[in-house]
């Protein structure tokens, strides 16, 4: 008790600060109680029952599946991406709250029974990323992916928007050490993990798949997106996909084409490419103002030597000043199976909207820096014995891809969340600011006789009022959300 108790130290600055540590029910993580609020009205409690399965024998189990599955949610929500940390917040009591089923005072008194004191322990929530890297509740998150998408847009059965778009694309997860599946990537210069991933215009991640570190970027794309584009069709009439110059691969092409999917995609340039838009290149044009560009797009017909038959590009050339001594105009191509209807200029300003989505990548990766770090440790004892042969070790490249989609699962929320705080605004919030303004809130839990009283710093009182308001009128307690406060996809 002295060590945790009374006071501690001076401080030399100013000898009149002295520092005391309380027992107090003092919590600095008071926004994980409007980030539970916030998963409930989302149905992600029945969504994680309906897709995820417990593994563990019951008659063992002291924390529930729901618990803990919240307790990996929140503290990932609330910045805390070592799964160590969980000890250091064990007795938090804003974090208990927001964890427990249980109702009433009960999250914060002594545990009754087989009731959890405080939160899991860290080998409990490291076992529950080995529960999650079943192939079940690795295609199960998957699952809750898409539903939880599709439910926080609202629409009422047969409703469809007139089209929406998908971004596909892929980004290294950089790694320390010899996690399994992890290699160097001589183009991104580290050893790594190359998952690639699938976003919708809304800002929602609709899935993940975990790759090896050295693999092409569109090893696997097909497979994995194809069934995403098909289930996106219960939104939309047109399905359109979106992707960088790594993905044009011949199967993929074909199937989308065959399917009825729309696809614009940036054309790795070769001499065929550059020969057909040599003489548009040479075209004069009258002197671009300082500091000024303009932008100019041609249809071109284009068959490289793996496609069975023609398809449209678009040459889009850039003109700048010449202040520079610039002495080639600057070009790219584009890919697409959109009728002519849609002009080049379309086509471009499509594609431009991808930088939206690459955007919302860093948001992600800032937010949410998971590190994929689990790794095969063979355990030889267990609580003083020694394991019985044969051990079944776990899969830590599962486990790194269930991680991979719990991350994915939390950055839905925080969006979210950022989305509602900032409706009032007109604009866009990242999820990080959203976190530090809304979630990073000094707070203390006041028992009663049969109320937990809350109290917060007066100062955020205003954003947690406008947060609620704006969460009552989109995602009532009772019934469906609603979306009448929400972007409507073009």
């Amino acid at each position: 008790m002295g060590d945790s108790q009374g006071t501690l130290f001076p401080l030399e600055f100013n000898r009149s600060i002295h520092l005391e540590a309380r027992p107090e029910c003092v919590s600095g993580e008071s926004g994980s109680l409007l980030m539970r609020e916030l998963m409930d009205r989302l149905g992600y409690p029945q969504l994680f029952a309906r897709h995820l399965h417990d593994p563990r024998d019951a008659a063992r189990v002291r924390h529930p599946f729901q618990e803990l599955l919240r307790t990996a949610v929140l503290l990932l929500a609330q910045g805390w991406s070592d799964q160590s940390d969980v000890k250091l917040l064990r007795d938090d009591p804003a974090l208990r709250l927001a964890v427990s089923s249980r109702r009433g005072q009960r999250p914060l008194r002594e545990a009754v029974g087989r009731e959890p004191e405080g939160l899991c322990s860290q080998p409990t929530l490291s076992r529950l990323s080995q529960d999650l890297a079943i192939p079940v509740n690795v295609s199960g998150m998957g699952a809750v992916l898409l539903d939880a998408a599709e439910q926080r847009r609202g629409l009422r059965p047969g409703q469809r928007y007139r089209e929406t778009t998908l971004d596909l694309d892929s980004l290294p997860r950089e790694v320390f050490g010899h996690q399994p599946g992890s290699a160097w990537n001589g183009h991104y210069r580290m050893r790594c993990y190359h998952p690639i991933l699938v976003r919708s215009e809304w800002g929602d991640y609709l899935g993940a798949k975990l790759r090896p570190g050295n693999v092409h970027t569109a090893d696997g794309g097909l497979a994995f997106v194809l069934p995403i584009l098909r289930r996106a069709r219960n939104w939309a009439e047109q399905v359109w996909l979106r992707a960088d110059a790594g993905f044009p691969e011949p199967e993929l092409l074909e199937t989308l084409e065959d399917e009825g999917f729309l696809y614009v995609a940036r054309l790795k340039t070769n001499a065929a490419l550059e020969r057909l838009a040599a003489p548009l290149l040479a075209l004069p044009r009258s002197p671009v103002p300082a500091g000024a560009e303009r932008v100019w797009t041609h249809e071109l017909t284009y068959r490289a030597g793996s496609w069975t038959h023609p398809r449209r590009v678009v040459l889009v050339v850039v003109e700048r000043s010449r202040e520079q001594g610039e002495l080639f105009l600057d070009h790219f191509f584009l890919l697409s199976n959109a009728s002519v209807a849609i002009s080049g200029d379309a086509l471009l300003e499509r594609y431009r909207q991808r930088g939206g989505a690459e955007k919302d990548f860093g948001d992600w990766n800032q937010a949410l820096d998971v590190a994929l770090s689990s790794a095969p440790r063979p355990k030889t004892h267990y609580r003083g014995r020694e394991v019985e042969a044969p051990y079944d070790e776990p899969d830590s490249f599962a486990a790194n891809e269930a991680r991979l989609l719990l991350s994915l699962v939390v950055a839905n929320l925080l969006h979210a969340g950022a989305e509602l705080l900032a409706r009032d605004e007109g604009g866009r919030m990242s999820r990080e600011r959203f976190r530090q303004l809304l979630l990073k809130v000094t707070g203390r839990a006041l028992l009663g006789a049969h109320r937990i009283r809350f109290v917060i710093d007066a100062a955020r009182a205003a954003l947690w009022r406008r947060f609620m308001r704006r969460l009552n009128h989109v995602y009532p307690a009772r019934g469906s959300p609603r979306t009448q406060a929400l972007p409507t996809p073009a």
